[in-house]
């Protein structure tokens, strides 16, 4: 043990005598509270658990809900609303803003308002159960209330989309067809009432095939959206139909099916079962709704009990507090530490998901014109489609997950690329004859790329398994990242990498046969001179097109390579080690070098021949690849790649996707770091500290938090190999306490006051020496 570590124990005996920063205690100064009632959708707050995201807000006197399940996708391909809940009681207490309270408590998963009028008061509690898809409503009163619960929903007929509202469903932008948004099935149902949706018809699946000349293989194709069902039923306890209503939300006209209680009583009880299916009957949907509904009947307090439970161990799992013995929420470091946790909250919302969670809004959007009055489109808007996922933009939702000690929210992420992976191989193999899974940048949930970056204007004879797109153009490499996270879940806590191996290698074994491939098309040599591969036409992301050899695609291939080649051998087929062995011999050269106001600097890539966006991929082997850092022989090199490298200043900033404060961190520039997490995790500027965005995407914006929770890990601890490095990328007057993940299932936890380690546990013991303590260094 050396000397700093020791002095650091002793130090911390002395506090262990006034405080235990380590428990995970102290999570209610982080509750998120409004005092007023909300003027919109957009001054909502998250609440939900499972795969189950609400709006929750108080607006006019009604308790509105906005209801999302992760993978409930129509024909379209946009990712639909369930639709909205409304509930009032008589006498109205909501509508007082002098006695209004609306809380979201973290650490029960649930919204809860409390209002009062006179001696009239009301209590109403909103939930989710994180086992089961049922959402729960619980009204307690000091005095008899009647409760009206009315289900809206305001897709009834068929709807012809606007070209701009397309943006929800991307394949079908710039399209030479009309897209139709078909109605749901709506109605009472005994004292029920029923909401389903049944994909029929043509989708976007069959349009996206007929588009890209996949028609031989279609049978072979999976489609995930094609005979999907879902939907669910709405009831209350004693509460009885009583008609419907009409109105318009914002820009849309809604229709409403309303319940009430039969008599007024001081306790009442709302849910909603939620189903999704597929290839089912209406008659076996309905069968499996009453199946939750009768599982849950009586029941509720055991449901919440352990629904309790998973929140408790979910909060026990990890946290990062910033300042934390001096709570102020207009202190912006404290801030920081608070919407760590908020975020964290929205993305465990959908831990079990069909579909990760969504880059784009997640299961949170609402009403596009309260985040641009321009946008008057229906709850079912977002940008960037509903179905289609931008690989470079989820990946920042879930290596965050591997710190927090959430590897079990990554399986819908890891799920995504598995259940698509005879897809992309048999799109390869139908475009150009050779093996490998193919995955391109901007890919739709059945595996296809999206409509509109295939381009659905190309020139006669353009090579059909392309995308004509100057963004997204021969960038099948984001892939990787997701790979090596399933290798980096099995390092921090043994979960099982098997299920994704074939997904790695076919991915690996794209790059070694298409490149070979297109190499002979230019010439009667495979390989270059030295037996390597080369890799172009490429593309260091989105920005350094038709690029030789570009430094995101040769470091991501070298190092998943070597991650699998460190798999033992129970785990990695004698055959797949061979063919391992045999590629890391023909990845091509990853580092490149030049020269920027007289300083040398990693260049994105060999060759390039047009800067595109404003990305930086020359730090990709800061992050997410590691193989720069503060204890590696190129820092310096590395840290004039940030001071000195960029070749448009918009590479370096603070919105969505952006990792300025990730590459400070790794590269130990403590005060940038500092700088641009105060950007990253402040609060939003709206009224719900992490309705992040819409900056390049929308709002919230998921990929915003996930980067901002990223920088904040690794300001407070970095991970390489075996090593652990406390504070390398924090400033001395940020006082932190953590809790987090590091490789071989360890948990390090540890107090920092005025830049000394005052308090550090690691389990198991085993593992102290590998903490290197970095609190100070330069």
């Amino acid at each position: 043990m050396n000397r700093r570590i020791r002095t650091a124990l002793l130090a911390s005996c002395l506090l262990g005598l006034f405080s235990n920063p380590l428990h995970a205690d102290g999570l209610s100064q982080y509750n998120v509270v409004w005092n007023s009632p909300s003027a919109s959708a957009l001054e909502s707050m998250p609440c939900g658990g499972g795969d189950v995201g609400m709006n929750v807000w108080v607006e006019d006197g009604n308790l509105l809900i906005y209801l999302s399940r992760s993978g409930t996708f129509d024909e379209l391909n946009t990712f639909p609303k369930l639709g909205r809940i409304r509930v009032s009681v008589s006498p109205n207490v909501l509508d007082d803003p002098d006695t209004f309270r609306q809380e979201l408590r973290l650490e029960e998963g649930e919204v809860e308002i409390r209002s009062r009028k006179g001696s009239e008061e009301v209590t109403l509690r909103v939930w989710a159960d994180v086992f089961r898809p049922m959402v729960h409503i619980d009204l307690e009163g000091n005095r008899q209330f009647t409760t009206y619960a009315t289900y809206e929903n305001w897709r009834s007929e068929p709807r012809r989309l606007e070209e701009g509202e397309k943006e929800s469903c991307r394949t079908y932008k710039g399209a030479p067809v009309t897209a139709v948004m078909q109605p749901d099935t709506l109605g009472f149902d005994g004292n029920g009432i029923v909401f389903r949706h049944r994909n029929q018809g043509e989708t976007a699946f069959d349009l996206a095939v007929r588009q890209q000349q996949l028609e031989a293989v279609k049978e072979q194709l999976w489609n995930p959206i094609e005979g999907l069902v879902y939907g669910g039923r709405m009831s209350g306890d004693r509460m009885v139909p009583c008609g419907t209503t009409n109105g318009q939300y914002a820009s849309t006209p809604f229709r409403g099916w309303q319940l009430k209680s039969a008599a007024p009583r001081n306790k009442h009880h709302i849910q909603v079962a939620l189903h999704t299916a597929r290839d089912v009957t209406d008659r076996e949907w309905a069968e499996a709704v009453a199946r939750l509904e009768t599982d849950n009947a009586g029941r509720e307090k055991q449901r919440k009990k352990e629904s309790l439970r998973w929140w408790k161990d979910f909060w026990d799992r990890s946290y990062i507090r910033v300042n934390p013995d001096r709570p102020d929420a207009g202190d912006r470091r404290w801030q920081v530490g608070r919407n760590y946790q908020v975020f964290r909250y929205q993305l465990a919302c959908n831990a079990y998901g069909s579909y990760p969670t969504k880059f784009n809004g997640g299961l949170f959007t609402v009403d596009p014109q309260f985040t641009d009055p321009r946008i008057r489109f229906s709850p079912d808007f977002r940008k960037w489609g509903g179905g289609s996922f931008t690989a470079q933009n989820q990946r920042l939702l879930y290596w965050p997950l591997l710190k927090s000690g959430d590897t079990d929210m990554m399986k819908p992420q890891f799920d995504f690329y598995i259940n698509l992976l005879t897809n992309a191989e048999l799109r390869t193999r139908h475009y150009w004859g050779h093996g490998g899974a193919s995955f391109t940048e901007q890919i739709e949930n059945f595996g296809l790329p999206v409509g509109f970056e295939y381009g659905w204007k190309r020139p006669i004879g353009y090579d059909p398994g392309m995308q004509y797109n100057n963004w997204v153009e021969y960038q099948w490499d984001t892939v990787f990242e997701f790979c090596m996270m399933m290798v980096e879940a099995y390092r921090y806590a043994r979960l099982d990498p098997t299920p994704g191996l074939p997904l790695m290698l076919s991915c690996l074994r794209f790059y070694d046969e298409h490149y070979q491939y297109l190499s002979s098309l230019r010439t009667p040599k495979r390989l270059d001179g030295q037996g390597k591969l080369v890799i172009y036409p490429g593309t260091a992301l989105e920005t350094y097109k038709m690029a030789t050899n570009p430094t995101t695609t040769v470091t991501a291939m070298r190092c998943l390579t070597d991650a699998l080649l460190e798999l033992p051998d129970s785990l990695l087929p004698e055959g797949d080690r061979t063919y391992l062995e045999g590629l890391r011999q023909r990845i091509p050269q990853g580092t490149h070098y030049r020269l920027q106001e007289g300083r040398k600097t990693f260049a994105p890539a060999q060759s390039w021949e047009r800067i595109n966006n404003t990305e930086y991929p020359q730090l990709y082997t800061v992050f997410p690849w590691g193989l720069h850092h503060i204890d590696t022989p190129e820092l310096d090199v590395a840290r004039d790649t940030w001071h000195y490298g960029a070749d448009v200043p918009k590479q370096k900033g603070y919105q969505s996707w952006e990792q300025s404060a990730i590459f400070c961190a790794r590269l130990g520039l403590r005060k940038e770091a500092a700088e641009y997490t105060l950007k990253k995790m402040g609060d939003s500027g709206r009224r719900f500290p992490t309705w992040w965005g819409p900056g390049y995407d929308w709002v919230p914006d998921h990929n915003w938090g996930g980067s901002g929770m990223i920088g904040l890990q690794e300001m407070v601890m970095q991970c390489y190999g075996d090593k652990i490095y406390i504070g390398a990328g924090l400033p001395d007057d940020w006082d932190v306490d953590f809790k987090l993940h590091a490789p071989r299932e360890a948990i390090v936890e540890g107090s920092i006051r005025q830049g000394k380690l005052l308090k550090l546990k690691v389990t198991p013991e085993s593992r102290r020496n590998d903490v290197v303590v970095w609190l100070g260094k330069e």
